[in-house]
């Protein structure tokens, strides 16, 4: 069965489910099973509606589409959390995509494809992001995934630690190394392991830089120019998110300062893990007020870089830091800086009346 330009779906049916789809049977009863009052169960009924769905047949077409929309919550529950075809469950995904309830089951589900989870994963659920994130097997098998819940806003610090975990990000590539032999195919196969899984990823995320240009990984003292920098932005464009966040990993500081810039939450968030990272650039990315909101907190609860002065005088008159966490770095601050804190116009007005309560309570107003 296919659409002009769509793929062949095969789909297994018994011989009474069957007989009400069959491009030969009477024009007259593929409308009346359209209808959806089929004695069959919950998944077969699902699934002839469904083939129904491409009859040629205009009244059929639309008559199926509507019966299989507009399915009982009881039966549509049955067909997303069980064995139903992927195509079948990627046709529900789309239509009952504002379903919280329904979009939850089908992410639950290891019958549905990885294309289909993707597609999850850019929803507004939070319970469907925080499933998909669990799942570590998918993350590393189809890596849209991954580009998909660092573009979703709902994708918070927890999820993002938990996927940059699985990645990698927080061991060094000798220690996951270690727990399984390097394979030479990505992306892995369908069936994958725990321990391929781990393979996989210690060839993904290894020491091999090769893969990248120079300019992306070798550090150098001379400043590049505007037109070098803009090269190489539109060099890392045109990479994977999987690529981006080993390059944000095994890249220079040039790459980092681009990469932590990236819409992809994940990406800046792995940049700012580089183990590479240096004071300054710590410094400086505590002060930029252009960077996502999780790369500012990530750097304030890394408590070995917010022992340097500078980086908490940054951060506090950083307006993209959470203004408790903001007030927190105040008590630490020279009059000075408490003095151009309370009278600026850039940072949140807690933080200001704060530096202001400080100054009064020291007597130095």
């Amino acid at each position: 069965m296919a659409e002009p330009g769509k793929h062949r779906i095969k789909l297994q049916l018994s011989p009474e489910a069957e007989k009400y789809c069959r491009r030969d049977a009477p024009l007259e009863a593929r409308r009346l099973a359209a209808g959806g009052a089929l004695p069959l169960p919950p998944i077969e009924l699902a699934t002839v509606l469904f083939v129904l769905c491409h009859d040629p047949d205009v009244e059929v077409k639309s008559r199926a589409h509507e019966s299989l929309e507009g399915l009982p919550a009881s039966v549509r529950d049955a067909v997303v959390g069980g064995p139903a075809h992927p195509a079948l469950l990627s046709y529900l995904a789309q239509v009952h995509r504002d379903d919280a309830g329904t979009s939850e089951r089908l992410a639950l589900n290891p019958g549905c494809d990885d294309a289909t989870v993707a597609f999850l994963a850019t929803l507004p659920h939070r319970r469907v992001v925080d499933i998909v994130c669990n799942n570590q097997q998918r993350l590393l098998r189809y890596p849209p995934i991954v580009e998909a819940l660092g573009d979703n806003p709902l994708t918070g610090r927890a999820q993002i630690d938990r996927i940059l975990s699985f990645l990698g990000l927080e061991r060094s590539a000798a220690e996951i190394a270690d727990a399984g032999e390097l394979r030479d195919d990505w992306p892995p196969p369908e069936d994958l392991t725990d321990e391929a899984a781990r393979a996989a990823l210690a060839a993904l995320l290894g020491d091999d830089v090769s893969a990248f240009d120079a300019e992306l990984v070798e550090d150098t003292q001379e400043e590049i120019s505007e037109e070098q920098r803009g090269n190489l932005y539109k060099r890392i464009q045109t990479m994977s998110v999987m690529q981006k966040i080993k390059l944000a990993r095994m890249g220079n500081k040039e790459a980092r300062g681009l990469l932590i810039r990236d819409k992809n939450k994940i990406v800046s968030t792995a940049a700012v893990r580089s183990p590479r990272l240096t004071d300054s650039e710590i410094a400086g990315y505590a002060k930029s007020r252009n960077l996502c909101d999780e790369v500012i907190r990530v750097i304030a609860s890394n408590r070995e870089w917010t022992r340097s002065y500078q980086v908490k005088l940054c951060l506090a008159t950083n307006p993209k830091t959470p203004p408790p966490t903001a007030m927190g770095f105040l008590n630490h601050l020279q009059d000075r800086d408490l003095r151009a804190i309370m009278k600026s116009k850039d940072v949140p007005s807690l933080v200001s009346i704060h530096a202001r309560r400080i100054l009064d309570k020291k007597g130095k107003l």
